[in-house]
């Protein structure tokens, strides 16, 4: 029997800058549910992409002197490239550029004015351009866009409108009346606040930019972003054009996954397009809420954003995608913190997954040379266990048909718990002192690894990258890690043999990493361009030869300890590491460094400088500094991983 077809979609990005974290989590879900999904059995479509056109992208390519094409194939550069990193495993990447996806929306421009949904008009109101919608007067929060908060302008121009009236009545039915939209408790919003106050009219050209789809009937105009922009997931299929043929086969979409800012477009605008069109409709919308920074949507102009790839490059791209997907409760916002994100790290990967899975194949390893015998006895907890990870397969299915992706990884970690708490129970170490006891030993062991394979084949959705690091730690082959073995126990062989490896999750120093994230979330905040200051420009010392400059040696040395010299406000007294056994050094530089400044850090050291007293105090050498503008010393620091010691030429 041929699999049962399956398509999920993200919105296509908008590529007016790079991406960040807040990108992320939509992708990073439709890809773990495009995965359970395929593991299955599924024959899964999933379709990402990128919306190119419109005036922000034909302003931002006008400053960097460059065409909007050109601008955006480096964007879309950056975006392939995370979601490569990322471990995202779409199918198809549709660009609203694409030759066939404009062939597309020209052709159902056409026929929606053919049908008569769609006239010629003049338009007259509120215009936000970084969203690139048009509102009434009564929709603005305080006189500005309801979406993003910024100013808006009026806005005047010849446009062709759809038509939205005639669908009022069954886009209300269709939210209030079905599970199309979830979680369904927007559905109240929506009717209230756009459908019950009459449906306006939809603007869908433009004639102000030219950034975008021809009309084909009326070339002064393009075709506004969301006929544009929402025909990306029916266009990717091959309506309307023969590059692809899916259409038949993979419409209607299973889930659209959007944020909650583009559920307005996606819960009415697009359905009313379909139903002009006479095309089946989506069967469901799942709407997530945003990643904030201290309570604003993470934003690039708001200078919040957290660059993804500097998350993955400390933590791996696994734990960055177990993070945002266990905090984020569809339909609600998520807090991005440094603190949360760590402590979430440790507590569930390292603490929890990484410790269940680093004790046990440590345990069969030390007490069986790596290979179970075959043998077993059963005991006390083991009911218990194997009906709680029997169980599990059930109630992460129901979670993930609800797109609720953090109630399902939740019931995972349930069960990691429950293991780890089942080692405490049976004491494998006392049973290992008692020779009698090996078989009971064996079987708590087997019982631990086994309940391991079905957390990590469930959890191969989730993070993709890390469980096969596993499965090869237990012992699991190919057969004992599918869907279907997923709800069995005792699937593993009774003899299984495991590899110990790596340590799959390092515990985090809290401490150093709040200070270091927060570091990188600083330099990510936008500075306001000031002239460069100029130090003062001090006369040149008299020159010197090749053969003077090398009677100077420079070392790389580590400041161990530091404290003030009690009869000097202007000295410091410095411990240093100089990788030739250390030495003492005082530098005057008290009034601008504080000792905790320094504890820790590398500088560069003269350390052939005659040895000195400097108010009672042995000096032997001294830190290089630099005179700044201010009239302040700024001590030197070299690159941090030199050795101590290291010579400086």
């Amino acid at each position: 029997m041929a699999a049962k077809p399956y398509y999920i979609t993200t919105p296509i990005y908008y590529p007016s800058g790079n991406p960040h974290i807040g990108h992320c989590y939509t992708t990073v879900a439709c890809d773990s549910i495009a995965r359970y999904r395929r593991m299955q059995g599924y024959d899964v479509m999933f379709l990402t992409g990128t919306d190119e056109h419109g005036l922000k992208i034909e302003q931002k390519a006008a400053e960097k002197g460059v065409t909007p094409k050109e601008y955006v194939d480096e964007i879309v550069k950056t975006f392939k490239k995370l979601w490569q990193y990322m471990n995202i495993s779409y199918d198809r990447y549709i660009r609203t550029t694409d030759d066939y996806h404009i062939e597309t929306v020209q052709k159902i421009f056409k026929e929606l004015y053919d049908k008569g949904y769609i006239y010629k008009g003049e338009y007259k109101g509120k215009y936000c351009t970084p969203c690139e919608s048009f509102w009434t007067d009564s929709q603005l929060v305080d006189g500005k866009c309801p979406e993003c908060g910024r100013e808006v302008i009026e806005a005047k121009e010849e446009a062709y409108f759809f038509k939205m009236s005639p669908f009022a009545d069954r886009i209300t039915q269709l939210l209030t009346e079905t599970d199309y939209l979830q979680p369904k408790t927007r559905a109240t919003e929506l009717v209230n606040n756009f459908i019950k106050p009459g449906l306006e009219d939809l603007c869908v050209s433009r004639t102000s930019f030219k950034w975008g789809i021809p009309v084909t009937f009326d070339p002064e105009h393009v075709v506004y972003v969301w006929v544009d922009a929402l025909s990306n997931y029916i266009s990717a299929l091959g309506y309307y054009n023969d590059t692809y043929h899916d259409y038949d086969h993979y419409w209607p979409a299973d889930v659209h996954m959007v944020a909650k800012d583009i559920m307005r477009f996606h819960a009415i605008i697009w359905p009313a397009i379909l139903m002009a069109l006479d095309q089946p409709l989506p069967k469901h919308l799942a709407v997530h809420g945003w990643i904030t920074f201290n309570g604003q949507k993470m934003s690039k102009s708001l200078g919040n954003v957290v660059d993804p790839f500097v998350l993955g490059e400390r933590y791996g791209a696994d734990a960055i995608r177990y993070h945002i997907l266990r905090e984020m409760a569809l339909g609600s916002d998520s807090s991005f913190s440094n603190e949360v994100l760590i402590t979430r790290i440790n507590a569930d990967l390292a603490n929890g997954l990484g410790n269940l899975v680093s004790r046990t194949v440590a345990m069969v390893d030390k007490y069986f040379g790596g290979t179970l015998p075959e043998e077993r006895e059963a005991g006390e907890f083991d009911d218990d266990l194997i009906a709680t990870a029997t169980a599990l397969r059930n109630k992460v299915d129901y979670f993930m048909d609800q797109t609720q992706l953090n109630n399902a990884l939740a019931e995972i970690f349930k069960v990691v718990s429950r293991a780890n708490k089942y080692i405490d129970e049976t004491a494998p170490w006392v049973l290992a002192k008692d020779e009698s006891k090996k078989t009971r030993l064996a079987t708590v062991l087997y019982n631990l690894l086994d309940t391991i394979r079905i957390i990590s084949t469930l959890l191969s959705a989730f993070m993709p990258t890390t469980m096969p690091k596993i499965w090869e730690q237990i012992g699991a082959g190919v057969s004992e890690r599918t869907y279907d073995a997923a709800a069995t126990f005792g699937v593993l062989p009774a003899n299984v043999t495991i590899q110990k490896g790596e340590i799959l999750f390092p515990r985090i120093d809290v401490e150093k990493e709040i200070e270091a994230l927060n570091a990188i979330i600083k330099n990510n905040e936008p500075q306001k361009p000031a002239e460069e200051e100029s130090a003062p420009v001090a006369e040149l010392a008299p020159e010197i030869s090749i053969d003077d400059f090398a009677k100077v040696d420079l070392r790389v040395a580590k400041v161990l300890e530091c404290e003030k010299v009690k009869k000097s406000k202007k000295l410091l007294k410095l411990q240093l590491d100089d990788g030739m056994g250390g030495r003492q050094v005082v530098s005057g530089i008290a009034q601008w460094y504080k000792p905790e400044d320094l504890i820790g850090k590398k500088i560069i050291l003269v350390a052939n400088l005659k040895p000195a007293k400097l108010c009672g105090v042995e000096s032997n050498g001294m830190i290089c500094a630099a005179d700044a503008p201010d009239g302040s010393a700024k001590v030197i620091f070299p690159d941090q991983t030199l050795p101590c010691g290291a010579k400086i030429r």
